[in-house]
């Protein structure tokens, strides 16, 4: 066995990138305090060939020394825009026909084993704040909300390694 150099990765360039079509999910951060965390959702938007990112609130835009650590470069792949407010992003993204799935634990969570991803629609997944979670003042737009099982004695994920779980999860369905 061997690692397979960069060449022959095969990956494509960014601007053969942008042309491709991207599977139908976004990325919506709520209020991300580490920029570390921003630029691995970039990298993972990159990686599963999803719509876009969606940042709100006070979480950090590109150009950001910290996005670009974690981002490797992905900043220039990934579609992106910012609001100021999460409720305008999701009520946008509402009207655009996207279903608004929560990445939180609340008492109506679904496990996501048994979420069942429907292939003609198109989905923005919220991630919350690292320390409060989503913003409660917008729990009341979210179709659904998904739960990450967890059998430790820890009660989250940190925020980058559920982006990946849950766009892998997303992604595999449509391959």
């Amino acid at each position: 066995m061997r690692k397979l150099s960069l060449q022959e990765l095969q990956r494509l360039n960014v601007e053969d990138y942008k042309k491709v079509a991207k599977y139908p999910v976004v990325f919506v951060l709520d209020n991300l305090r580490s920029a570390l965390n921003v630029g691995a959702a970039f990298r993972t938007a990159d990686a599963f060939g999803l719509e876009g990112i969606h940042l709100c609130g006070i979480c950090a835009q590109p150009p950001h020394k910290e996005i670009s650590k974690t981002a490797i470069g992905a900043t220039a792949s990934v579609d992106w825009n910012y609001f100021s407010e999460i409720r305008d992003c999701v009520l946008l993204l509402k009207n655009d026909g996207y279903k608004i799935i929560g990445v939180e634990q609340t008492d109506q969570s679904i496990l996501l084993q048994n979420f069942k991803v429907q292939l003609d629609k198109k989905y923005a997944l919220i991630f919350g704040n690292e320390v409060n979670g989503i913003s409660d003042h917008i729990l009341d737009l979210i179709d659904y909300s998904i739960e990450i099982p967890q059998f430790g004695t820890k009660h989250s994920l940190n925020v980058s390694v559920s982006m990946g779980i849950l766009g892998w999860h997303f992604r595999s369905k449509g391959l």
